[in-house]
């Protein structure tokens, strides 16, 4: 990552790519980057969603709202 990147260039970069959501109540999701906002509100592809670290279903497209967002990671 270059020196003065900022955090949405960084998310610019994670597009198309595989990301870790993790949520405040504990859920995460893995899947592909699509979209996001200045807000962070987020659209993944292929998404899965786990807790307790175990897949408990498959959801395809979802929309995740940025103020629900603790962390967004590369897979």
């Amino acid at each position: 990552m270059e020196q003065n990147a900022r955090p949405l260039d960084t998310l610019n970069q994670a597009r198309g790519k595989t990301v870790l959501v993790d949520l405040k109540n504990g859920t995460r999701f893995v899947g592909k980057l699509r979209a996001f906002d200045i807000h962070i509100n987020t659209v993944l592809e292929d998404a899965e969603e786990s807790k307790n670290g175990e897949v408990s279903r498959k959801l395809g497209t979802v929309f995740i709202r940025g103020d629900t967002i603790t962390i967004i990671s590369p897979a």
